[in-house]
């Protein structure tokens, strides 16, 4: 699970970065008057906050469930399926239409969603730790997203930090425009 947990490290510590962007650059509206950085990083929170109520809810269940029996067997051969979970981190590859309780408001404090984000990394870190011997392999449940179908708990923390992944790479697409915007 020293992946997973490098994993979530590495996209928290590159989404706020984008906190110490100038405010022209974080409310620069992109050309296809999609989201701004800021709303991107808001986004990012608000995702990671329904997230994080379902994978609370299914370490629960599986830590319930490792008491109960032996699962030893369903870690013999057990990896994370990271190539089924690459494309989420990919932004672009795939339409989802999020529900509106995901959209931005645009009135959140940048300092308030960075708080929100560190918490939110924490967490994570937090149910990692409370599974270390795989029971997060015992409970699985549907994903619609991208046609993912049943996935355990580290997939479900795995898609946590893929979906800031994909949002990481539109922020770099809005930088790109907005320095090349300046340079016109």
């Amino acid at each position: 699970m020293n992946k997973i947990k490098n994993e979530l490290i590495g996209t928290f510590a590159e989404t706020k970065e984008w906190f110490d962007a100038d405010n022209d650059l974080l409310d620069y509206i992109p050309s296809n008057d999609g989201w701004t950085i800021r709303q991107i990083a808001e986004h990012i929170s608000l995702t990671n906050h329904y997230l994080l109520i379902l994978i609370r809810k299914r370490v629960h269940k599986a830590m319930d469930m490792a008491k109960k029996i032996d699962y030893s067997d369903l870690l013999i051969d057990y990896d994370v399926d990271w190539k089924k979970l690459d494309e989420i981190g990919e932004h672009g590859s795939f339409y989802w239409n999020r529900p509106m309780h995901m959209e931005p408001t645009g009135t959140v404090v940048l300092d308030e969603v960075k708080r929100k984000l560190d918490n939110q990394l924490q967490e994570c870190l937090n149910y990692l730790e409370q599974m270390p011997n795989g029971e997060g392999v015992l409970y699985k449940t549907m994903m619609s997203v991208n046609g993912l179908g049943k996935i355990d708990v580290y997939h479900y923390i795995l898609f946590l930090s893929q979906h800031a992944r994909r949002h990481n790479t539109q922020m770099k697409k809005i930088r790109k425009e907005f320095q090349n915007s300046k340079t016109r």
